[in-house]
C-alpha cells in the first residue's frame, strides 16, 4: 500500500461553528485546529458535546453556522456523497468499536480498505494484498492470531484493539477515538492508550480522542513511542508543558462550549471548579 501523502496545513479546523437542538446547544462558538502529530484530549459531563464535535469535524452532522474544515477542504453544507472520498482520508473507533459481528476479524479490518477503494474509485487490490495488509495491521496491534475468528469469540480488551486496527489499516494521518477506554480494566485500557501512543508516533498521526479517564491522557502528554527499542518512554517537561511546543492539549467542554484548553501543567493548574472534575493527579 503506498504511503499517504502529508497533509501540508491543519487536518481540522473549526471556526466559530455552532449547532442547536431546539433550545439546546449541541456546540456552540467551537473553533479549534488539529495538525500532523497532535493530539487533542477531550473531556466533558455527559451531554456536553464531545461525541458532537467528533461528527462535527468529519461532517457526520451538519452545523447550523461556522466553517469546518476536513484536511483543508471546506465541508461546510457539502452533500454525503461529496464527503465519502475526504473521510476515507481518516480513521475512527467510535464507542465499544463497532464491529460486524458476522464478519470475522480480518473481514472487519479489511473493510475500510475496500470502502476506501469504492469512494476513491480506485483499481481493485488483489485478494493476497488486501490479506497483507490486514495482517500486518493486526501484527501492530499484537493480534495477528485473530484474522479467522469471530468478534463474539475475543475479549472485549481484543475486540477494542481490532477497532483500532480497523481505523489505522489505511494508515491514515488522522484517527477519531470515541471513548477508546470506556468499559476497559485499568490494565487493559492503558495497553490501548500505548498503541494509539504508538500509531500517533510511528506514523505522525494526529489523535482526536474522547474520554472520560484522565490517565488516558496522561499517557499521551507524558510519554511518546519509541521504534527503536519497541516501548514507550518520558517525553521532556518542555515538550509536555511549553504551550508553544507540546503536541498533547486537553480540551474540556460544557454546554456545547469549549471552556478550557491547554497542557497538562495547564489543567492541573486549572481554578475552575468544573475543570478540576475531570483531573486526577495520579502519575
Amino acid at each position: 500500500m503506498s504511503k499517504p501523502q502529508e497533509q501540508p496545513g491543519p487536518l481540522i479546523e473549526l471556526r466559530d461553528v455552532n449547532l442547536q437542538y431546539e433550545e439546546t446547544w449541541a456546540l456552540r462558538n467551537v473553533s479549534f485546529t488539529l495538525n500532523p502529530g497532535e493530539t487533542r484530549i477531550i473531556f466533558g459531563a455527559a451531554g456536553s458535546g464531545k461525541t458532537t464535535l467528533l461528527k462535527a469535524a468529519i461532517g457526520l452532522v451538519k452545523v447550523d453556522s461556522g466553517e469546518a474544515k476536513l484536511f483543508g477542504e471546506d465541508i461546510t453544507g457539502r452533500k454525503e456523497q461529496e464527503l465519502y472520498a475526504l473521510r476515507s482520508r481518516a480513521g475512527f473507533l467510535f464507542q465499544e468499536g463497532g464491529l460486524f459481528d458476522s464478519l470475522l476479524v480480518g473481514e472487519n479490518v479489511e473493510y475500510p480498505l475496500v470502502n476506501r477503494q469504492i469512494a476513491k474509485h480506485e483499481k481493485p487490490v488483489k485478494a493476497e494484498d488486501l490479506e497483507g495488509y490486514v495482517k500486518e495491521t493486526l501484527r501492530f496491534v499484537e493480534l495477528e492470531q485473530t484474522y479467522n475468528r469471530f468478534p463474539s469469540e475475543l475479549s472485549g480488551g481484543m475486540r477494542r484493539r481490532v477497532g483500532i486496527a480497523r481505523a489505522i489499516v489505511t494508515e491514515p494521518p488522522l484517527v477519531l477515538y470515541d471513548s477508546p477506554t470506556a468499559g476497559l480494566d485499568p490494565i487493559t485500557a492503558n495497553i490501548i492508550m500505548e498503541l494509539i501512543a504508538k500509531e500517533r508516533d510511528t506514523r505522525n498521526t494526529a489523535s482526536l480522542i474522547v474520554t472520560h479517564r484522565y490517565q488516558d491522557g496522561l499517557l499521551m502528554a507524558n510519554y511518546r513511542y519509541d521504534a527503536a527499542n519497541e516501548e514507550l518512554v518520558p517525553v521532556g517537561e518542555e515538550e509536555r508543558d511549553d504551550p508553544n511546543r507540546a503536541r498533547t492539549k486537553f480540551i474540556v467542554m460544557k454546554e456545547g462550549e469549549i471552556v478550557f484548553r491547554g497542557t497538562r501543567h495547564e489543567i492541573e493548574d486549572s481554578g475552575d471548579a468544573y475543570v478540576k472534575r475531570f483531573v486526577r493527579h495520579e502519575g
